[in-house]
């Protein structure tokens, strides 16, 4: 027993040593390493602190009027819906420089009636104007057959509409020219135009995009103006005088650059009106992605509407709808917001106010409604009305856990969550060479990261991505190219999320230089700024070659580069490296900072870039570039950073083989020394042996040692002599009393016999043995092992006795041939040889 714990102490010692690497690799927060955004094992990472963003750093603000169709036609529940998809459009908007007015309209048959009612003037879209919008929509539910009548005045619904978002913004200008002056922009395509002016001072020559000027119209029927006097004395003329002037608002709002999408429900559309209406706007799009261009849209029934509203403003503003779960309140609803994502609004359709949402990030940590969080910004509204939206900066990609409870009494109707976002990336550029000179080729190679710096690797999230770029300078027109990721020449390797293409600098470029990249896909829009560089002299006196080393590093650790210098200069050159674009918190470093290149030579200069403890993991952002101070700063060459960003091994990944190994080793041992204790088990095993009594010729008695009856390698038994009968062997389980006799098998698999109240003394197989007035002789079993392969039991000669008798048999004298003798060794002997 003492070898049987032994043994299992050494196996427990093994698999705990081979289970205690696994364990070990926790994260940084305790969390086991193995253990997951699902089991897969992700480790935890940290997150870098994005700067607040410049506000003109967000998403391209837009001007939008909703205007909702109040008619008669409508039933009560209708309108409610049409309220709720207003305030998810003025709730769910994400750039807090757009501005946003609610407008309802019918028609005005009587003195006193108006064709529209405007609930909501145009107000910018930040935390208050926000929470306004919240709270004036709810307006549209209440119809006032005093101040609106019945009908359908689309014309009057449109002319409004265009009006409020064609006027001056307050205290803004727009700048187009260059020197200083007040003007009105006009035009069609490319500036502001319509009964308002944007006014201001305009200092310099870049001209400002307009803000993109939006029309959504909601409506069940189609125009009704046959009891409107305004439009004729007769209800057919006022229809016909009503398409027309429908048709010459239409043209206003085209030259105003006012875009209208209509969105019709029910079973009363008239589509060609809507489709009329959605062509005879502004044709122009927010960019160049399929979708994005006005049209019509038409739903079955209201209780569509809120879906196909937000799906239209996404697609007009550039924008994309995530879809996420619905349920009743308490319940926990879902939304997903991809990596790629910057910017977004998580829309809640409560339709009760009495309803509370409370938001979770990615992590399952309770984000807050206002303020900043681990690099994100947040900010809520509508919290007292029917829809609620969270606007959120810089989002934690994942899967968000919205948590609804509401009251007793108002848990009867479904939520819904959604997220509208958009991902505004910047562009990291490499022009090759830096600073090319006239009429040289010159290519272009460009990957795109996220405002907190996380380079896009994943070429699906950049699924349907158009990319280009703009060379502009001073002697020559701008030359536009495209720019591509498809694997050829002068691409890499396609779907590597680098997009690169060429461009010839034209042969009358005379000074600086300038590159603008403009990437475009569903959701996605560039930030465009721009790459600014100098037209090189003919034959430059100094060239350079930068190569970075590929590599996975962990932070802190160190990635090795080359500089490969050319100085045809008579005097030596002092030249300076420098990091930019960096990803935030990388804290890079770069040693040397500068170098020296000699004379009339070439020179190659190693060099290291040194990454911060607190490098976020992922892709490293950014380039090193070589800039020669004495040539006014020129940037001789350029290369991106190579690099992924791991986290350090932990201890079981470091040690896991050395704790395999020895984990082998134990195991091995402690199997071979489990199978020497089973050995030594099995030879002191007693089973199948056979006890017989004998006296004299006589056997009374025999038993058995059957499996599991002699533990250790004893079996205890008595012999009872019942009066007037023979004497029989018992067995005494558990090992007996010291009153018991025990046949014992030692290690070496010898058998003792300790009588009862005596010694130990060893018995053969098959020679009787005495035990009190009579004799045992112990059959069957394994018999004892030969040493050295002679007999166990040396060949032993009885002695005789007095009489003639022989060594085999009685004699016929007084001593008898099979009485017990002692032979050397104290083992009582019939004379016989046994092996």
């Amino acid at each position: 027993m003492q070898w049987t714990n032994k043994g299992g102490a050494l196996l427990l010692a093994g698999a705990l040593i081979a289970l205690s690497g696994p364990f070990a690799a926790t994260t940084a927060s305790g969390v086991p390493g193995a253990g997951a955004p699902g089991g897969s094992g992700a480790r935890a990472v940290p997150r870098t602190a994005a700067a607040p963003a410049d506000p003109a750093d967000g998403p391209d603000p837009v001007d939008f009027a909703v205007v909702v169709d109040q008619s008669a036609s409508l039933a009560d529940k209708d309108l409610a819906r049409e309220t709720e998809a207003a305030a998810l459009l003025s709730q769910g908007e994400i750039s807090e420089r757009s501005r946003a007015a609610v407008i309802g309209f019918g028609s005005s048959e009587k003195p006193g009636q108006s064709p529209v009612r405007e609930v909501c003037p145009l107000v910018v879209v930040d935390a208050a104007g926000r929470e306004r919008l919240s709270d004036c929509v709810q307006e549209l539910e209440r119809r006032d057959a005093a101040r609106t009548g019945p009908g359908t005045d689309f014309p009057a619904a449109i002319r409004q509409a265009v009006t409020r978002l064609t006027e001056a913004k307050a205290g803004t200008g727009a700048g187009t020219g260059t020197g200083t002056g007040t003007g009105t922009d006009t035009g069609t395509a490319d500036t502001d135009t319509g009964t308002g002016s944007d006014t201001g001072t305009g200092t310099g020559t870049e001209k400002k995009a307009p803000t993109p000027k939006v029309v959504f119209l909601l409506t069940d029927g189609k125009l009704d103006v046959k009891d409107s006097p305004e439009y004729g004395t007769d209800p057919e003329s006022r229809q016909s005088n009503g398409e027309k002037r429908l048709t010459e608002e239409l043209a206003r709002a085209r030259a105003a650059g006012v875009q209208i999408w209509p969105l019709g429900f029910g079973r009363e559309i008239d589509r060609a009106a809507l489709t009329a209406m959605a062509v005879g706007g502004y044709r122009g799009a927010c960019s160049e992605v399929p979708g994005s261009v006005p049209r019509m849209r038409v739903v079955d029934t209201s209780a569509e509407i809120d879906k196909a509203l937000q799906e239209t403003f996404a697609a007009a503003r550039c924008a994309r709808i995530a879809h996420g779960t619905v349920g009743k309140p308490p319940a926990d609803l879902t939304v997903t917001i991809p990596p790629i994502a910057t910017d977004g609004s998580l829309t809640v359709a409560k339709h009760d106010p009495k309803v509370q949402v409370t938001y979770f990030d990615p992590a399952g940590r309770k984000v807050p409604v206002r303020g900043e969080f681990d690099g994100s910004s947040f900010e809520v509204s509508g919290q007292n009305g029917p829809v609620e939206a969270l606007r959120v900066k810089n989002p934690l990609p994942g899967t968000w856990r919205v948590h609804i409870e509401a009251p007793e009494g108002h848990r009867d109707r479904e939520v819904a969550v959604r997220a509208l976002w958009q991902g505004r990336l910047r562009s990291t550029v490499v022009l090759d060479p830096a600073s090319p000179r006239a009429g040289e080729r010159v290519k272009v190679e460009v990957r795109m990261q996220t405002r907190r710096g996380v380079v896009i690797t994943d070429p699906r999230q950049l699924a349907g991505l158009t990319a280009a770029a703009d060379l502009t300078g001073e002697g020559f027109d701008p030359v536009a190219f495209r720019l591509a990721d498809d694997g050829k020449a002068p691409d890499a390797e396609a779907g590597d999320a680098r997009f690169t293409g060429t461009a010839t600098v034209p042969a009358s470029a005379t000074g600086t230089l300038e590159l603008v990249t403009r990437m475009e896909a569903p959701g996605i829009t560039s930030d465009r700024r721009p790459l600014r560089t100098s037209k090189a002299p003919e034959a430059p006196l100094v060239t350079a070659a930068l190569t970075v080393d590929g590599a996975a590093v962990h932070p802190g650790g160190t990635v090795r580069g080359t500089l490969d210098v050319t100085n045809n200069d008579s005097a030596p050159r002092t030249l300076r490296l420098a990091l930019e674009d960096q990803t935030p918190g990388a804290e890079l470093a770069v040693a040397p900072a500068t170098v020296t290149a000699p004379p009339n030579g070439s020179t190659r200069i190693p060099f290291t870039i040194t990454l911060g403890k607190g490098t976020p993991y992922g892709e490293l952002g950014g380039r090193v570039t070589v800039v020669d101070p004495a040539d006014g700063g020129r940037t001789l060459r350029g290369a991106f950073l190579n690099v992924r960003v791991e986290a350090p091994p932990t201890w079981w990944e470091r040690w896991w083989k050395a704790v395999a190994a020895g984990a082998v080793v134990v195991l091995v041992a402690g199997a071979l020394i489990g199978a020497r204790i089973l050995a030594r088990r099995r030879r002191r095993d007693l089973t199948g042996v056979t006890l017989e009594l004998r006296q004299g010729e006589r056997s009374h008695d025999s038993l058995t040692v059957r499996r599991g009856q002699s533990p250790g390698g004893a079996f205890a038994f008595a012999v009872d002599e019942p009066y007037g009968g023979p004497p029989t062997l018992r067995r005494i389980p558990g090992g007996g009393s010291s009153a018991a006799h025990v046949l014992r098998r030692n290690g070496a698999g010898e058998l003792l016999l300790r009588v009862r109240g005596g010694g130990q003394v060893p018995v053969r197989i098959g020679e009787p043995a005495g035990i009190g007035d009579h004799e045992l002789v112990v059959r069957g079993g394994r018999p004892a092992p030969r040493s050295g392969g002679s007999p166990s039991w040396p060949r032993r000669s009885r002695r005789p006795g007095p009489g003639t008798g022989g060594d085999t048999g009685r004699g016929t004298g007084q001593g008898s041939g099979i009485g017990p003798v002692q032979d050397p060794v104290g083992a009582p002997t019939d004379g016989t040889e046994h092996f």
